[in-house]
């Protein structure tokens, strides 16, 4: 006799078909940085606003995300923390296995750069040392959101013309969306044309939650 919940497991089936779609796993990232329109997603990653608006309902029926009216827009968002916890293992884990595998090293990460990367843990000594200025690179409506305590709003696009703001005395330490994000390395670039020592945290803010909740 099966003493299995065959009913449950359809439950789960239905949750990683949704997720096993490389454009959703994209918008889920999204999503996790801050509720975002249709006409936000469909900007942020280059599809059409009819493709976008079919992967949310996917992602919709599997309680993924879930959605609000806002005066005359539609936001969506990760439908709870659960879920965002449950995301953050998921690209954490999956980036190390693509890492072990040797499939992501070469077109994602430049292995001259490692030195210039810094962990959660080197960041709390550095920041607790009062030795760097930490930046936030991402659209300021996401770091309206959630942020690393500490941190300074420069958006990457409008960096070159804050850049009088930061010191040419301490490190600065620039961070985006976590290590699938491109954002942090554009501003490393051009801190460093600037005259800027910079460095990058490869975590995102919900890995320094997630850190934070299990230490």
């Amino acid at each position: 006799m099966n003493h299995t919940n065959k009913e449950l497991f359809e439950q789960y089936s239905l949750m990683g078909k949704a997720l096993a779609n490389s454009n959703r796993l994209e918008i889920m990232s999204l999503l996790m940085q801050s509720p975002k329109t249709v006409e936000n997603i469909a900007k942020d990653t280059d599809l059409s606003v009819a493709n976008v608006s079919k992967h949310l309902q996917t992602l919709l029926k599997a309680h993924l995300v879930k959605n609000q009216k806002y005066k005359n827009y539609i936001y969506y968002q990760v439908f709870d923390v659960n879920i965002e916890n449950m995301l953050t293992l998921f690209f954490e884990t999956a980036q190390d296995q693509l890492v072990k595998r040797n499939v992501i090293k070469q077109n994602f990460e430049n292995p001259k750069e490692d030195d210039y990367i810094l962990t959660i843990e080197d960041l709390e000594e550095k920041i607790q040392a009062k030795e760097v200025v930490l930046i936030d690179v991402r659209p300021s409506e996401e770091y309206l959101t959630a942020h690393i305590p500490g941190a300074i709003s420069m958006p990457v696009q409008e960096l070159e013309s804050m850049i009088n703001h930061l010191p040419k005395d301490k490190e600065i330490v620039a961070y985006c969306r976590g290590p699938h994000c491109l954002m942090a390395k554009e501003a490393i670039a051009i801190l460093e044309k600037h005259g800027r020592q910079a460095v990058r945290l490869s975590e995102s803010v919900n890995d320094w939650n997630l850190h934070h909740i299990s230490h």
